[in-house]
């Protein structure tokens, strides 16, 4: 089924090459929004006036300006906010938390399934939160699933099911009564028995276990895994459990964060799954990079392709010469915009062999290890999509092979 770009005339315009939203069968998918007129930077409505400064507040207006936006996005699509049943959000400063969360209850009678994680940066100087949303149509209408999982301080369901698909909010180790619980911890008397990441990243994976059989669904039948670390260093402990959780491994981005909104909390896992009933197929790509780390390029869930974020790495060498600045030519060149093409090039490989192509993509996320990079990285995907997709960009900590730049993490419609 393939995709339809959605034109939105009601919102500001973007100096960026991506489209607000894309609908495809009951989904709907926004391009990650920020505060910003694309004329004067954070507009005069979402900030407070540097005459009072002391009235409103910055974090309120922001995010009301971009739910606004948002909600004619969803309208122009058939939708609204009522529907959504995804949300990321990427805070520059996790102090503003609860200014942005007051303010969402306003927006969402039933909150929508969320992962709030601390971004590096965001593409417009002044922005302080960056939101994403997928929603669903009306025809469609989603599920709430409750388990008994510890249950958040904050404003969101647990998960949502919307067709074939299961939509979870972002887990922590955390019961949100004393914050890292200790069967998450490591016991101080024994400071050297154990291993806090492996304890965390089981106390999430048993509850994720939980929340999607309330869902109806298992760990078995997750599609797309995104994982957010305060420390890469965490990175291969982690791994270890995954393998025990996931024996047939899901797609699976993993990025640096610069924060999670409890303290001590070592890792962030948000996850999407599909019902049982659905036809799932996970697809191999002979012609890439084989990863070290324990993931499958790309699985198709009935007209949905999910692949897994992707490194300018051949995983040999690290960054390979092709995607890099020959350093007897230090000015010739550019190493993001290599990196960019290596990375689009393996994706065209992935899509094709799910039978789709970057044509067909729905929704793009893109994680800079230096925002300052953006601009030769853009001027490299119009390259690649004259029609381009929706797309959310933000800063982080790092990832996981030396010296890459950029990942990519793509969802595509099948044509």
């Amino acid at each position: 089924m393939p995709r339809e770009l959605i034109r939105v005339p009601d919102i500001p315009r973007p100096l960026a090459n991506y489209s607000p939203a894309t609908r495809v069968g009951h989904l709907v998918f926004a391009a990650g929004q920020v505060a910003s007129d694309f004329k004067t930077s954070v507009p005069r409505e979402a900030r407070v006036d540097p005459a009072f400064p002391y009235y409103g507040s910055d974090i309120k207006g922001q995010t009301r300006y971009i739910l606004e936006n948002l909600a004619r996005t969803f309208k122009a699509a058939g939708t609204s906010l009522d529907h959504v049943v995804k949300a990321q959000v990427f805070h520059t400063d996790l102090a503003n938390f609860a200014g942005f969360d007051e303010v969402w209850k306003e927006y969402f009678r039933t909150p929508p399934p969320r992962t709030t994680v601390g971004t590096t940066g965001l593409l417009i100087p002044g922005c302080l939160v960056e939101i994403d949303l997928i929603a669903t149509l009306p025809g469609t209408p989603a599920r709430v699933a409750n388990s008994s999982t510890p249950q958040p301080l904050a404003n969101y369901s647990e998960a949502m099911i919307a067709g074939d698909l299961v939509f979870a909010a972002g887990q922590l180790a955390s019961d949100f009564r004393t914050g890292v619980p200790p069967e998450a911890r490591i016991d101080p008397a024994f400071p050297y028995y154990g291993s806090s990441i492996k304890r965390q990243t089981r106390y999430i994976l048993d509850n994720l276990a939980t929340t999607l059989k309330a869902a109806g669904t298992t760990l078995d039948h997750v599609i797309k895994a995104q994982v957010f670390h305060t420390d890469l260093r965490n990175f291969n402990g982690f791994d270890e459990v995954w393998k025990e959780y996931f024996p047939a491994p899901p797609p699976r981005t993993t990025i640096g964060t610069s924060g999670l909104l409890v303290k001590d909390t070592l890792v962030e896992i948000d996850v999407i799954a599909a019902l049982p009933t659905a036809r799932r197929q996970a697809i191999s790509v002979p012609d890439t990079p084989q990863p070290l780390a324990h993931y499958t390029p790309a699985v198709r869930v009935g007209d949905l392709v999910f692949a897994a974020g992707q490194l300018a790495s051949d995983f040999k060498t690290g960054v390979p010469p092709e995607a890099r600045v020959d350093l007897a030519f230090p000015y010739y060149g550019s190493s993001i915009k290599r990196q960019t093409r290596y990375i689009l090039d393996n994706l065209v490989r992935t899509l094709k062999a799910a039978g789709t192509s970057l044509d067909q993509v729905v929704k793009a996320q893109v994680f800079h290890t230096d925002l300052a990079n953006f601009n030769d990285f853009d001027e490299v995907w119009r390259e690649y999509f004259p029609t381009p997709p929706p797309r959310t960009t933000v800063g982080t900590t790092g990832l996981l092979v030396k010296d890459t730049l950029v990942e990519i993490d793509l969802i595509a419609a099948m044509p």
